[in-house]
């Protein structure tokens, strides 16, 4: 194969599916273990928005660092968990990431579980204006002045639409939606969402899949085994730190249930699991309902790894030679 692949382009493999499906099997045997002897090299570029926080490695399943030494991947451990990152900076990253990826001879290969992620990356980001700074501050006094509920209170009169997207624990975005608002007396609902891929990029997206009871097994085993290796001491270290409850990083399913137990005074330790457990697999649920509308995704089951493989190299050897 001759690799002069163009680097201006976006090019890249999209590979997803819900949490515990096996994305990170799948990456060893197609990149790393190269079981289907690919003449190419792949850097993979994380879709995971909770992987980018630092300290956070046994609840978020994060690649340990010989898997990432065979297997280059990028925004991972990129922010502390008291920082905010969003859709946009995927987005803006990842960009510039396949690009560079590219120039290396590597194929690019987005790879995660956050589905609003990949449907921008997809998409392209919604138009919305300019922040105001002035606001902004503004808002932030409001916030340590009278708390989160009045301010959410505000945005469901002002933008009901964005308040009932919004998590009511989001700080960031809640603040983000009255800016909007308040700056230029539109609802941030307003602005326009893309409705079609963006121009000027060329992707491969890949589905994996399992059915139900097999997806729920795995989930359940995969928090047992999270647990067993030390999760709870990964919670107490980060709270050690300073990181609290509202903290975006510890909102993450793993980490928001250990408040809770703390908070509730007769949560077990048995009880979080389960607990972990049942938001798990609410997740992968609301994950696969957010797949499936997506445009021109190739589904394929976990174990199919021949006809996953059959794809990617096809596609490989068209930007590769392109």
């Amino acid at each position: 194969m001759c690799i002069s692949a163009n680097p201006s382009s976006i090019s890249a493999v999209l590979l997803f599916g819900p949490t515990a499906s096996g994305k990170t099997a799948l990456l060893d045997s197609l990149f790393i273990r190269n079981t289907f002897r690919f003449p190419f090299k792949a850097e993979v570029i994380s879709a995971d928005s909770m992987q980018v926080y630092r300290g956070m490695d046994i609840g978020t399943a994060k690649p340990d660092a010989a898997f990432r030494a065979a297997l280059p991947h990028h925004l991972i451990d990129i922010r502390n968990p008291d920082e905010q990152y969003t859709a946009g900076n995927f987005v803006h990253a990842a960009d510039t990431l396949c690009s560079v990826v590219l120039s290396r001879g590597k194929l690019p290969v987005v790879s995660g579980g956050t589905a609003f992620y990949l449907k921008n990356f997809i998409f392209g980001l919604p138009s919305s204006p300019a922040g105001d700074i002035a606001v902004r501050e503004a808002l932030r006094g409001e916030l340590a002045a009278s708390g989160l509920s009045a301010l959410r209170e505000e945005l469901a009169r002002r933008d009901p639409e964005s308040a009932a997207r919004i998590h009511p624990n989001d700080a960031y975005r809640i603040l983000r939606a009255l800016e909007i608002t308040r700056s230029t007396g539109r609802p941030l609902s307003s602005c326009a969402v893309p409705t079609s891929p963006r121009e000027g990029t060329n992707l491969l997206a890949i589905g994996i899949k399992r059915d139900r009871e097999t997806l729920y097994r795995r989930i359940d085993e995969r928090t047992e085994a999270m647990f067993a290796s030390g999760l709870a001491g990964e919670v107490k270290g980060l709270i050690a730190k300073g990181y609290g409850p509202d903290d975006p990083g510890m909102k993450a399913i793993g980490y928001r249930e250990f408040f809770e137990m703390g908070r509730s005074g007769c949560m077990t330790t048995a009880d979080v699991i389960e607990l972990v457990k049942r938001r798990s697999r609410n997740y992968a649920k609301r994950q696969l309902t957010f797949f499936s509308s997506l445009p021109g995704v190739r589904w394929f089951e976990a174990d199919d790894e021949a006809g996953i493989a059959r794809v990617v190299g096809e596609f490989a050897e068209r930007v590769f030679t392109a």
